[in-house]
């Protein structure tokens, strides 16, 4: 139904903010992971997101209102590793130290991930009040009929 397009727009939203946040979280997780089944420290994660559908801006012109709006939204197209290099730490008793004692630590910062949750935090609470206020004003509109 038309009345239930924003709502559904808003959904892949927040489906996309919360997998955002799982990747933030993991990358919090493994912020001290100095070696993994590669053989290498963990490498940051960031999400990236994408128009559902692509659409010419003929379509636009041509297509009514009601089909401009089927199959919006976001969605997430990759994962993809940050190839920023790693830290290197003064640490000669640690096991994976290199000859001159200085061990690789992964390229996560801390205050970075935090920035980028509360950012996802926000952006999924956007689409929440943008879902709410669709939900009110149909029962505004089902009040009108009464």
């Amino acid at each position: 139904m038309k009345m239930f397009n924003s709502i559904d727009i808003s959904a892949t939203g927040m489906t996309a903010e919360r997998t955002r946040m799982d990747i933030i979280s993991k990358n919090i997780a493994n912020a001290s992971t100095t070696r993994t089944s590669s053989g290498t420290p963990y490498r940051r994660q960031m999400v990236v997101f994408k128009e559902n559908g692509t659409t010419p801006f003929s379509y636009y012109l041509s297509k009514s209102s009601n089909e401009l709006l089927k199959n919006k939204g976001v969605k997430i197209s990759a994962i993809v590793e940050d190839k920023t290099p790693f830290k290197q730490v003064y640490e000669p008793g640690h096991p994976d130290a290199n000859e001159n004692g200085y061990i690789q630590m992964p390229n996560v910062d801390i205050t970075t991930e935090m920035v980028d949750m509360i950012s996802a935090t926000r952006a999924y609470e956007a689409n929440m009040s943008a879902i709410n206020s669709a939900k009110n004003m149909a029962l505004k509109a089902l009040e009108i009929g009464r």
